[in-house]
Parts: C-alpha cells; sequence; structure tokens
C-alpha cells in the first residue's frame, strides 16, 4: 500500500488499454500496475500529455472496467498516472472488488514472518 494526495492505492498487475477520449483508434496496450479508487498508474512506453483526456479499459481476471480519465502525470517513456472523471456504476464495483482484493492480498503478505 502506498498513500497518495486523493487516498490509499494499492500494487495492481492488469493488461490495460488506453486511447484518446475522440480517437479510440489510436489506442495504446499498456499495463496497469497501481490502483486507487480515484485512478491508476499505467505503466507504457508512449504515455499522453499531461491534462489529455483519455478512456481507459482494465482486463483482469475475466473482469472488464472501463473509465473516463484525465492524464494528471507523466514519467517520461515509464508511464503516466491518470485520474478518474467518470466510472458507471458496473464498472465502480469492479473497481471496488479489485481493490478490497489487492488490500487483503497486501495486508496478509505484510503480516507474514
Amino acid at each position: 500500500m502506498k498513500q497518495e494526495r486523493r487516498g490509499l492505492r494499492f500494487l495492481f498487475d492488469a493488461r490495460a488499454e488506453v486511447a484518446p477520449e475522440g480517437s479510440p483508434s489510436k489506442t495504446v496496450v499498456a499495463r496497469v500496475t497501481e490502483l486507487s479508487l480515484n485512478g491508476r498508474f499505467i505503466q507504457t512506453s508512449a504515455p499522453f500529455d499531461v491534462d489529455a483526456l483519455v478512456l481507459v479499459k482494465i482486463f483482469h481476471e475475466g473482469a472488464y472496467f472501463e473509465a473516463k480519465a484525465r492524464v494528471a502525470h507523466v514519467q517520461a517513456a515509464s508511464g503516466m498516472g491518470v485520474m478518474f472523471r467518470e466510472v458507471k456504476p458496473f464498472c465502480q464495483s469492479v473497481l471496488q472488488k479489485w481493490i478490497l482484493s489487492a488490500m487483503r492480498s497486501q495486508t496478509s503478505e505484510s503480516e507474514m514472518p
């Protein structure tokens, strides 16, 4: 678990796709490496510019999540942090389940001797 300005974030590993909101054909395949209720870090060698509006899709353990987001920060050639702007109720419940699972997993790992 890591602390960030807008809440806790958890280590997470899943396949993702990110595209500019107005150009879904310009999809970039990436990995999600951190996750929170407010956003995530997306590992990619081709991050979008700060403040770009994007559509993010995540695929993990047979489930699917999608949200409109804004690029909040960029780490050149490493990835980008995105903040969710619009999440549909079904996708919000998927996100909550993933976070609960990640929280349980990381809590049990920290309790091991």
